[in-house]
């Protein structure tokens, strides 16, 4: 199947799910990632359940803190 990684096409199996796309992605600190499929946000706890499917959109996202000292 083919699905968009961060805007960059790419081809994986049927049947991956979202955790194991994370893993063959080799994201940086998966524990505090965010990720959307199509723009909608997935609960952490759904990660190893969700099979992605053929067009799918996924976006890594790290949330920073800060501000004024």
């Amino acid at each position: 199947m083919k699905i968009i990684v961060a805007g960059e096409k790419k081809e994986y199996e049927e049947g991956t799910t979202l955790e194991k796309l994370i893993e063959k992605e080799d994201i940086d600190n998966p524990q505090y990632v965010t990720v959307t499929i199509n723009e909608e946000f997935v609960d952490r706890e759904k990660f190893s359940e969700t099979v992605l499917k053929d067009d799918d959109s996924i976006e890594f996202l790290y949330f920073m803190g800060g501000g004024q000292r």
